[in-house]
């Protein structure tokens, strides 16, 4: 009985010391990943809209601030129309009399056209008393539509969001003058993000013929699949550089036009040692993780890493061999390796 179980106990500790660590631990192993092509990037958004002052004024109302999301027509910034009204009010007196002329007009014409029935008087004469009839009808249409111009320009002075997004910034303040054309606000739509990479020419058929494509965020850490890569028919005369879009999906939140990424066009596979990215530290110019063997003894062990795979796995060039474990849980290895 005593020999039984001092060889289960020498089968078993290695199971009980590895339950014991009080971190966790994966391993370092060959997969399979997409072999390609990597470019620099930058995002953009499928609609954007600059939000300027259609008519000149101050600004009464700019409710709306950078960060702030909006609905389609809600109201986003007001300008003083106390200039346009005065025109309004004249327009519509020009209205007046224009009428008022064009009755004189029509009597005219129409006694005209009863005299020359009588040959009281020349034909020319009729000529001339409608051609006066037909000006003062269009001096009607010209004040109605000068009565419309000056309302439309009235309605500018209170600007709607086209559709509904997200505020990406803020050009002007309450109280300041407002000039003809002058931009107010920026909106984008966030569900039309994409990201458009530049590739040299004789890397546009490999990438054309993938159709594959993931974009890598270095400062989030994060990484999306593309939902559609497309070349883009047109090139840089100087460079000979195309750029590729590739498509985001519409669920994607932390990033916002401009921002700097990385596209990864897949054109085959390949096996790669891969490490979990969590397993790695970087203390100064030093990157390593910490090993762990079959006794359960830890030790940092300096290692080189090749380009981001994947959305958590690096590529290992130097320093672990395939099937060693590491632990994925850094500081509290370190913390282990102290007290021990």
């Amino acid at each position: 009985m005593l020999s039984r179980f001092l060889f289960l106990l020498f089968f078993c500790l290695p199971t009980m010391a590895a339950a014991a660590l009080p971190f966790a631990v994966a391993p370092v192993e060959y997969r399979p990943v997409d072999a390609g092509y990597a470019a620099e990037a930058v995002v953009e958004a499928g609609r954007q809209s600059i939000i300027a002052a259609q008519v000149a004024g101050r600004i009464l109302e700019l409710k709306w601030d950078a960060g702030d999301h909006v609905k389609q027509g809600q109201l986003l910034a007001r300008i003083d129309d106390s200039e346009v009204r005065p025109n309004i009010a004249g327009n519509q007196a020009q209205v007046a009399q224009a009428q008022a002329n064009l009755v004189n007009a029509r009597a005219q014409y129409e006694r005209t056209q009863k005299l020359v029935a009588k040959k009281f008087i020349s034909q020319s004469a009729l000529d001339q008393a409608r051609a006066g009839y037909e000006a003062a009808q269009a001096q009607v249409a010209a004040a109605q539509a000068g009565v419309a111009q000056a309302s439309a320009t009235r309605n500018f002075s209170s600007i709607s969001a086209p559709f509904s997004g997200l505020i990406s910034a803020r050009h002007a303040q309450v109280g300041e003058m407002a000039s003809l054309g002058r931009e107010l606000l920026t909106l984008f739509d966030p569900s039309t993000l994409r990201v458009v990479a530049s590739i040299p020419q004789d890397k546009l058929d490999e990438v054309r013929k993938s159709g594959r494509g993931s974009i890598e965020f270095s400062v989030l850490g994060r990484w999306v699949e593309a939902t559609s890569v497309t070349v883009l028919p047109e090139a840089d005369s100087r460079t000979h550089i195309s750029r590729v879009r590739l498509e985001l999906p519409g669920d994607v939140t932390g990033i916002y036009p401009g921002m700097f990424a990385r596209a990864h066009f897949a054109t085959g596979q390949t096996k790669k040692l891969l490490v979990p990215a969590a397993a790695v530290v970087r203390r100064s110019e030093v990157t390593g993780v910490y090993v762990v063997d079959s006794q359960n003894k830890v030790q940092f062990r300096q290692v080189r890493l090749g380009e981001p795979m994947a959305a958590d796995r690096l590529e290992v060039l130097s320093g672990l061999t395939a099937g060693e474990q590491v632990a994925i849980e850094p500081v509290k290895a370190g913390i282990y390796l102290k007290g021990r």
